[in-house]
C-alpha cells in the first residue's frame, strides 16, 4: 500500500499536471457486507433478533466489539466489505458513536474516501430496527412532497410548500407539468396528509429545527412537527395536533434541518420519524447545519439525477465529492480529525488553486464541518431510487475484458451538464460519479487523463468541467485486474 502521505502528495503532483488520480490498494479479497454490533447489544435477547434477521438477509459477517467501534477497524481492513451495517440502540447511537462510524469507511485503506456503504441501524426500539431489518423489497420513488422548494420536472409526481414565502406551493401530477398553487397560511395539516393519505414515498424538509421538533416555515410564522413517545405528530397554530401515522417505506432528507441525526436520547425526532412515519433511510446533521455541501448535495446526485443512484449511492456519491473538493482545494485537512463540534486545530490555507476557485477559510471549515457532521441511518443495502426521468446529462459505465470506459455526454440540444433547479446551499457543480461494478485494483488511464480523473477500487469520479462543449468528447478510458 502506498503511504498515505504519498496519496495525498502524488494526488496534488497529478491534478497540478491535469493528470489522473489512482487512489490506495485494497486488501486482495472483499467481504461483500458485514455488520457491526456492540457485545452487550449482541447479548440482548430483543437486539439480537435484529442481527439474526439482517445477517440472513444479507449473508453478513457479525463483528463485535467491547468498548468502542474503534475495535472493528483491522477486521474491517481485511473483510473489505462492500456494505457495513452498524446496529446499535439508540442509547449506544449518540453523536460520539457516529462520528466514529463515518470516520471508519475512511481508514479502510491510504486514501482519503469511504471503502464501503454503510449505515447505522436504530430505532425507537428493537421492534421499529426489527422492521427496517427485515425490509426486503426495493422502492421506486413516484411520490415526493416536500417542505422545501424542490425540482418538480425530476419527479413523476408531487408537491412542496414553500418555507420562505407564505402561500407558495407547487404541485405536479402525473403525466402534467408542475402548476404553482395558492396554499394555506399554515401548511401543518397538509404536510402530514402528504404522508399519511398521499402516502409520499419521499419527504424533504428544510428550515430550523431541533433533535425534538422542526419548524416548517423559515421566514414566517407556521406550524411545527413534534415527537411523543416514538410517535411524530403536527402541531399548527391554533394548537390543533394532527398525528403522524404513515407506515409506507420512505425516504427522509432533512437536507437542510440542524440536528435531525442526532438521536440525544431514545425518544426524538429521528427515531420518531423511523417508528411513525416508515422512514427506512434517512440523513440528519449531528450538529446544527451553516455550509450545506452534505445536506443540499444529496439532491444534486438523488432527486437531479432521477433513477441513477440508489439513495445510499447518491449520500456516498455526494461524500466522495466532498473529500474530493477537499483534497483539491485544501489538502493539508484531509488527514485533519475534527473534535466534537466539528471544528479542527489546524489552520487551513489558501492556495492560489482555492484562491482562483474563489474559495476561502469558510469552505475549507465548513467543508470538513460537513464531511464529519453527517449521518446516515438505515440498512445501506435496501435499495430506494427515484423513478427513473430525463436528467441534464447522460452517462455511462461500459466494462470489457478489463478495459473500462466512462462517458458523460450532455443532453441533445443543451450546452450544460448543470441541473435545472439549485436551490439550497452549496448546491451544483458535483463532479460525475459512477460505480464500478466489482472492486479492481492496478489502474492504468489510457485515454482521457486530462480530464482529471480519480479512480479509486470501486469507484470512477471526473471534476465537472468549468465549460461543457458539446463537440468534445467527454470520456475516459482505463485497464485494471478485478480483485478477486
Amino acid at each position: 500500500m502506498k503511504s498515505i502521505l504519498t496519496v495525498w502528495l502524488s494526488q496534488l503532483l497529478l491534478l497540478a499536471a491535469c493528470s489522473t488520480t489512482v487512489t490506495g490498494q485494497a486488501a486482495e479479497t472483499a467481504a461483500p457486507y458485514a455488520i457491526v454490533v456492540s457485545k452487550p447489544t449482541a447479548a440482548d435477547d430483543d437486539w439480537q433478533v435484529v442481527v439474526d434477521a439482517l445477517t440472513a438477509k444479507h449473508h453478513a459477517q457479525v463483528l463485535t466489539f467491547s468498548d468502542s467501534v474503534r475495535e472493528t477497524l483491522p477486521a474491517l481492513q481485511k473483510l473489505f466489505p462492500r456494505y457495513v451495517c452498524f446496529i446499535a440502540p439508540p442509547e449506544e447511537a449518540t453523536r460520539e458513536f457516529a462520528m466514529e462510524v463515518q470516520r471508519l469507511p475512511r481508514r479502510f485503506d491510504d486514501d482519503p474516501y469511504a471503502d464501503c456503504f454503510w449505515g447505522i441501524l436504530t430505532g425507537y426500539d428493537a421492534a421499529n430496527a426489527l422492521r427496517l431489518a427485515r425490509q426486503a423489497e426495493s422502492l421506486t420513488i413516484r411520490r415526493v412532497a416536500s417542505g422545501s422548494e424542490l425540482a418538480m420536472e425530476m419527479v413523476e409526481e408531487g408537491v412542496w410548500y414553500c418555507e420562505l414565502n407564505k402561500n407558495k406551493m407547487v404541485k405536479k401530477e402525473p403525466g402534467k407539468s408542475a402548476v404553482e398553487l395558492h396554499g394555506p397560511d399554515d401548511t401543518t395539516e397538509p404536510l402530514v396528509r402528504t404522508l399519511n393519505d398521499y402516502r409520499a414515498d419521499l419527504f424533504v424538509t428544510s428550515g430550523h429545527a431541533t433533535e425534538h421538533d422542526w419548524q416548517i416555515g423559515f421566514r414566517y410564522r407556521n406550524g411545527t412537527f413534534k415527537h411523543a413517545d416514538g410517535a411524530l405528530f403536527g402541531l399548527d397554530l391554533q394548537g390543533n395536533k394532527f398525528p403522524v401515522q404513515s407506515p409506507n417505506p420512505k425516504v427522509y432528507l432533512p437536507v437542510g434541518n440542524c440536528l435531525m441525526g442526532h438521536i440525544d436520547r431514545r425518544d426524538c425526532m429521528a427515531t420518531a420519524w423511523m417508528n411513525s412515519a416508515g422512514v427506512c433511510q434517512m440523513l440528519g446533521y449531528l450538529r446544527p447545519t451553516w455550509y450545506g455541501y452534505m445536506g443540499w448535495g444529496v439532491l444534486d446526485y438523488f432527486v437531479e439525477q432521477p433513477g441513477r443512484y440508489t439513495f445510499t449511492e447518491a449520500f456516498l456519491a455526494n461524500h466522495h465529492a466532498l473529500v474530493h473538493r477537499l483534497t483539491t482545494y485544501f489538502p493539508e485537512l484531509v488527514g485533519a480529525e475534527t473534535d466534537l463540534n466539528g471544528r479542527t486545530a489546524m489552520t487551513p490555507k489558501i492556495g492560489a488553486r482555492a484562491k482562483a476557485a474563489g474559495l476561502s477559510l469558510n469552505d475549507a471549515r465548513g467543508l470538513l464541518f460537513d464531511r464529519d457532521m453527517v449521518v446516515f441511518y438505515g440498512d445501506p443495502a435496501w435499495q430506494a431510487r427515484l423513478a427513473d426521468r430525463p436528467k441534464a446529462f447522460e452517462q455511462s459505465l461500459r466494462v470489457e475484458a478489463g478495459t473500462y470506459e466512462f462517458e458523460i455526454k450532455p443532453r441533445r440540444g443543451t450546452n450544460s451538464f448543470q441541473p435545472i433547479n439549485q436551490n439550497g446551499s452549496q448546491r451544483g457543480g458535483r463532479p460525475f460519479l459512477a460505480y464500478l461494478p466489482h472492486r479492481v485494483r492496478d489502474v492504468q488511464v489510457v485515454e482521457g487523463a486530462d480530464l482529471e480523473p480519480v479512480v479509486t477500487d470501486d469507484f470512477i469520479l471526473v471534476p465537472e468541467p468549468a465549460v461543457c462543449d458539446p463537440a468534445r468528447s467527454y470520456r475516459v478510458r482505463f485497464t485494471a485486474t478485478p480483485m478477486p
